[in-house]
């Protein structure tokens, strides 16, 4: 017959025929027909193959080396060994080998669903994930709690922790920072039929974090039917001329209409503005053409201009010196001076003089 060891960190359990009989303390056995015997490690809950929790514990000797702890449903239970925690036990009833260890127990009500804040950290991130909901709120988002699908707070940037279970524990978060929304390629004809593409950016911020998830479906496709519609609202009622040369106007109705309907989207408007306003091929052409006429005429303009100025200021200088034969002879001075400085020597010779030799000279081309 085969010869069993019961080591110092397990007990044996004495079966015959099927029947428990007693644990055995560490030694060697040797079972006798009909008899078998089961080892258990000290460190691990009493259980066994054979015989329910409850046939063991009856027995006396064992019932002195272990704790059995009963969790009941809607609570969970806190397991520390040596002040050490292990795991969360679910509704049952559990034994464990007091032999080395000590066993204690904390039990918690799961019905109420917020964890209590002192449970450490340590402890809620060794237990079994699907125990719990782990909500993580940044500092600019908020969380909409729902206990099940009902709406309950708000949740302020942090770590929050709730029993997964009963109720049935759900969260969503909500951006709070302003947020910037495009609405691009808006084909709309204008009073005098040319269509036009424009590109407008809005921005805006949520303004009721509840409202806008149980009130409205999508609010922001709605905002932006919002904008379509005024936007063609003011195309529509003018000719492209005036569109192009009052841009901004663009914005202030649209910037307008919004601010009239941040109650039904429970959003606060910021700003809206016209990005761009793209022309059909055709119209940028001959507007380009337009242009380059407009600006071909303003420059004769101002040559014309610049023209009669020169002719009306060389006039008056010819009457001054008609009037004024010295101020005639110090123009004459200064021109010959001008002229002297690309000449390098003159040669004079005759009568007259200075002046009158070198006007002569510069007259006669020698």
């Amino acid at each position: 017959m085969k010869r069993i060891i019961v080591n110092e960190n397990q007990r044996g359990l004495l079966f015959r025929n099927g029947r428990f009989v007693k644990p055995l303390e560490p030694g060697a056995y040797v079972p006798w027909f009909g008899a078998r015997i089961e080892l258990h490690p000290l460190d691990r809950q009493v259980a066994s193959a054979t015989s329910g929790l409850d046939v063991l514990l009856a027995h006396p000797a064992i019932a002195k080396a272990t704790t059995s702890v009963e969790v009941a449903d809607g609570t969970l239970t806190l397991h520390y060994v040596n002040d050490l925690f292990v795991d969360a036990l679910r509704p049952g009833r559990y034994a464990f080998w007091t032999v080395f260890d000590k066993h204690t127990f904390r039990a918690l009500d799961v019905k109420t669903p917020e964890v209590p804040e002192d449970i450490p950290l340590h402890v809620l991130t060794k237990m079994n994930p699907t125990l719990f909901a782990k909500v993580v709120v940044a500092n600019h988002q908020r969380g909409r709690l729902y206990f099940d699908g009902k709406f309950v707070r708000l949740l302020e940037p942090g770590l929050h922790w709730f029993w997964q279970g009963t109720p049935n524990v759900t969260f969503d978060l909500v951006d709070v920072r302003l947020t910037q929304m495009n609405v691009t390629g808006q084909e709309i004809l204008t009073k005098d039929k040319v269509s036009l593409r424009i590109n407008l950016v809005c921005t805006y911020r949520i303004a009721d974090y509840v409202k806008v998830a149980s009130e409205i479906n999508d609010f922001e496709e709605q905002m932006r039917v919002a904008v379509q519609l005024s936007l063609r609202e003011y195309i529509g009622k003018y000719p492209i001329d005036e569109i192009l040369e009052n841009k901004d106007q663009i914005s202030t109705h649209v910037l307008n209409r919004l601010k009239d309907r941040e109650k039904d989207f429970y959003v606060e408007i910021v700003d809206a503005g016209v990005k761009d306003i793209i022309l059909p091929g055709e119209i940028r052409d001959i507007m380009n053409t337009v242009l380059v006429a407009e600006k071909k005429a303003q420059a004769n303009v101002v040559t014309r201009r610049e023209e009669v100025a020169s002719t009306r200021s060389l006039l008056n200088t010819a009457k001054l010196m008609e009037e004024n034969q010295t101020l005639f002879k110090l123009k004459e001075l200064e021109y010959l001076e001008k002229i002297c400085e690309h000449v390098g020597n003159i040669n004079l010779t005759g009568s007259g003089d200075l002046m009158s030799q070198i006007a002569n000279i510069i007259k006669s081309g020698k």
